[in-house]
């Protein structure tokens, strides 16, 4: 993408009703001030609320809104130019029940109330193979007690990746854990019994990787 789309982008997720993009110091002196308040400030009901960690062009969190109504999303990545395209397309079809907060991961048990969050979703996350990236991994153990923090008590994680290592990382921690594992396959699309919203929306990527012969794999998983 050249410099000048992404500049038109940012312009425009500036103007944007469903982009939210607080700057960091915002966010940890607290003066965004919707912690704990999404359901009533943005999205004016008391619906479930999920997170899409990383989610980029925003595929994922647009496709849940329009299957699910009754629940509030929240896309959120860093790449302010690509969540735009998300943001765009829940604009122009008037899927009030998602939006996109452009901050990083890091950040989001300063950003969210302890127990507000019903799921969180990752998909397709970049598996940061080097041990020096380890810390960036969004399912390591400093990730994870940040969801255990905002997850309501019942809440889950789903892990859904082409990434073998991935799943095989995150498969090997939470056994280590003790953590409650709903669900897990190497192989979604090759078996009968994969839930549904799991094999029922594909991002472009993800049709890409299946044309390929590529492998999705899925975990669900509960925190205690």
């Amino acid at each position: 993408m050249g410099s000048k789309n992404k500049l038109k982008r940012f312009k425009e997720n500036e103007n944007f009703s469903n982009v939210i993009q607080p700057g960091r110091e915002e966010i940890l002196s607290g003066s965004l001030n919707l912690k704990g308040k999404w359901r009533a400030e943005i999205f004016k009901n008391q619906n479930p609320l999920v997170l899409e960690l990383g989610c980029g062009k925003g595929e994922y969190s647009v496709s849940l809104a329009r299957k699910y109504p009754d629940k509030n999303f929240v896309g959120i990545d860093i790449k302010g130019a690509r969540m735009w395209r998300g943001a765009k397309t829940a604009l122009e079809e008037g899927l009030d029940n998602v939006c996109f907060l452009r901050t990083q991961i890091e950040l989001i048990d300063c950003i969210f109330e302890v127990d507000e969050v019903d799921e969180i979703w990752i998909t397709f996350p970049d598996p940061q193979i080097k041990y020096k990236r380890t810390k960036h991994r969004l399912t390591n153990t400093d990730f994870l007690d940040k969801y255990r923090k905002i997850l309501k008590k019942e809440g889950s994680v789903h892990l859904k990746t082409d990434s073998e290592f991935m799943h095989g990382y995150t498969l090997g921690l939470l056994h280590g854990l003790q953590e409650e594992i709903v669900y897990a396959h190497h192989d979604v699309y090759g078996n009968d019994h994969s839930p549904e919203e799991v094999t029922a929306i594909q991002t472009y990527y993800e049709s890409q990787y299946l044309e390929v012969g590529k492998k999705i794999t899925y975990i669900r998983f509960n925190l205690k």
